[in-house]
């Protein structure tokens, strides 16, 4: 069991400030690896998740990538840290908490991708431009935030 799930036995559904890691996947024809979620919705989104105790921001992408892609990551370069009102997360079983996201970016990765059926339904590279409608509001925000840096 991990940190969170450890954490909500002591204090239910409370608001929780927690931080995680998302991480964009560029392949050679710089399209960006999305992932269709299954839970809590399905949408698409970036690949990563929330850390673990004794994690630094970059082990928590490398560790999220690895688990739900296969793919081991190079170098990764930070794009942000993103926070405030707006990553507000209510989940289906009530339980509430503000997530602090660090987001990179690499085109760096080994492995071919396996899909974890416990989190994912699929993987695909899509050009970032053209966004698919059904995705993670904050991570459409990340992609943004991303292209006007590069």
């Amino acid at each position: 069991m991990g940190y969170v799930e450890n954490l909500r036995k002591l204090v239910g559904h409370t608001p929780l400030i927690l931080m995680g890691s998302v991480v964009i996947i560029i392949n050679n024809e710089n399209k960006i690896l999305l992932q269709k979620r299954k839970s809590p919705y399905i949408l698409w989104g970036l690949p990563g998740g929330l850390m673990e105790l004794s994690e630094s921001t970059e082990d928590t992408a490398r560790r999220e990538v690895l688990e739900e892609t296969g793919l081991t990551l190079g170098k990764l370069k930070l794009i942000d840290v993103f926070s405030g009102p707006e990553y507000f997360i209510k989940l289906p079983s009530k339980d509430e908490f503000y997530v602090v996201t660090a987001a990179y970016y690499t085109n760096s990765f080994n492995g071919k991708i396996v899909i974890d059926k416990k989190e994912s339904l699929e993987f695909k590279f899509i050009d970032p431009y053209d966004l698919p409608e059904e995705m993670v509001k904050s991570h459409r925000k990340i992609i943004e935030t991303f292209l006007s840096k590069i």
